[in-house]
């Protein structure tokens, strides 16, 4: 029983926290929430139907320009995803509505040339 003993105590004098294995708890991360990008694609699409009926239907051209800016634009000051097709619908409404204002420039143009030609 000695030995017993004498093998129990010294168990109890070697014990040391410090040498426990310790624990590694792994969570996992949550991954962030995805950017919305439906205004910036909203914005593209838009400005790529406004750039399409500038030439021919301005009554679509006007608003689908207009609305494609100011979504690009909002998609931009929200910094929300979709940088780049935010970017793409803006200069796409850009060029659809400046086009549409020098076709007609270009036609109030031709059509008082043509009432001066007549002599009205």
């Amino acid at each position: 029983m000695s030995d017993n003993e004498n093998s129990s105590s010294t168990n109890q004098q070697n014990f040391n926290p410090q040498h426990m294995p310790q624990y590694v708890y792994v969570t996992q991360q949550q991954n962030p929430p995805k950017k919305s990008i439906g205004l910036a694609v909203a914005s593209m699409v838009l400005g790529i139907v406004a750039v399409v009926f500038s030439c021919c239907f301005i009554y679509v051209s006007i608003p689908c320009g207009i609305v494609g800016l100011i979504l690009g634009a909002v998609s931009l000051a929200t910094k929300k995803g979709g940088k780049g097709m935010a970017i793409a619908g803006i200069v796409c409404s850009i060029v659809s509505i400046a086009v549409v204002i020098i076709a007609a420039i270009a036609g109030a143009s031709m059509y008082y040339d043509m009432l001066r030609s007549f002599g009205l």
